[in-house]
């Protein structure tokens, strides 16, 4: 498919870029991109480290004192939580969210995304240079070009200096380089806007064996 470029502004800019149709060109389906997204937010918790509980302390447990007539409550060794270097109670436990995902299905889930953004909410412009590397400027060229509140800016091998210096404090507007590109940012803003390199990146990048990582 052809798409015509962009500028940073909004307004058009000079000639179209030729969109690979295995890359930009699928119908989305919602069981691929929900399996993918849980797979990402599952691989993104973090684990609790376990604690010793009664059973893991290395403590007596030994009677260390009479049942009855001793004036405090009945203890039966010193592992209890009640005492220093005792088990805790109720203690965090460790849990596992290494959950797999065939690549096929993960490169799949990718092309679908970019798919989803190429039928509405994607822009491709020729590079991110500012003549002007300022968040200020740069504010104002979004706001005109009214890309929405959640923009995502996906560049090629590396992302411009500037254009990032610039865009690093505007709310809702993310940066990426390509090999970053992934589901769950991409369905989560209004507008994803590639460069020509980043085009050309993600297009090599699915040409390989196994296509997302």
């Amino acid at each position: 498919m052809k798409v015509k470029l962009s500028t940073l502004d909004g307004s058009a800019g000079k000639g179209d870029i030729e969109l690979n149709d295995a890359v930009f060109g699928l119908e989305p389906r919602a069981d691929i991109l929900h399996r993918v997204v849980t797979w990402q937010l599952e691989n993104r918790r973090g684990i609790a480290r376990a604690t010793r509980e009664r059973s893991d302390v290395a403590r007596t447990g030994k009677k260390f004192g009479r049942q009855k007539g001793g004036g405090t409550a009945r203890h039966g060794d010193r592992r209890a939580p009640v005492f220093i270097g005792g088990g805790k109670a109720h203690g965090a436990r460790l849990r596992e969210f290494d959950v797999s995902l065939n690549k096929k299905v993960r490169a799949l889930g990718l092309k679908m995304a970019l798919s989803s953004k190429a039928k509405q909410g994607l822009v491709v412009v020729d590079s991110l240079e500012l003549k002007d590397a300022k968040t200020k400027a740069l504010a104002a060229q979004l706001a005109k070009a009214n890309w929405g509140k959640k923009v995502l800016v996906i560049d090629g091998e590396a992302v411009n200096e500037g254009f990032a210096r610039a865009a690093g404090n505007l709310v809702g507007v993310n940066v990426l380089p390509a090999i970053g590109a992934n589901v769950y940012d991409i369905l989560k803003h209004d507008t994803l806007v590639l460069t020509r390199a980043a085009v050309e990146k993600l297009e090599a990048r699915f040409a390989l064996p196994g296509g997302a990582n």
